[in-house]
């Protein structure tokens, strides 16, 4: 039996793809706002638009708001998996898991690895 993926679309874009199976409609938190919709599991924890309000009321922690840990104006979403949240750099000039490292420019001749996809400009 194959499994498929597809990717997932955000209204800041793509994003990494999750096995069919793993696709479910629910709710995240999206910049300490309820978002609804279809998209991965890990990504879409709360059944219900009122499960989400209770987590951003404090019935479950919203990391993204208590420790604030996406920097260079990086978006925080509260995933399932560890470490719980998931920051968005598109578009800040910054990438990392923290949105901490500066997008390489014309003056970062030596720049080494693969080019970051946060640091790519359409």
């Amino acid at each position: 039996m194959s499994r498929k993926s597809i990717p997932v679309s955000r209204g800041t874009g793509l994003s990494k793809a999750c096995d069919l199976d793993q696709m479910q409609y629910g709710c995240r938190i999206y910049n300490a706002q309820c978002r609804c919709g279809y998209g991965c599991s890990a990504e879409y924890r709360y059944n219900s638009n009122e499960d989400c309000r209770e987590a951003l009321r404090g019935g479950r922690g919203d990391i993204c708001y208590r420790t604030k840990p996406c920097l260079n104006g990086g978006s925080c979403s509260q995933i399932s998996s560890d470490p719980g949240y998931k920051c968005r750099c598109e578009g800040t000039g910054f990438y990392g898991a923290h949105c901490d490292k500066p997008c390489a420019g014309p003056s970062n001749q030596g720049f080494r690895g693969p080019f970051p996809y946060e640091c790519v400009i359409i």
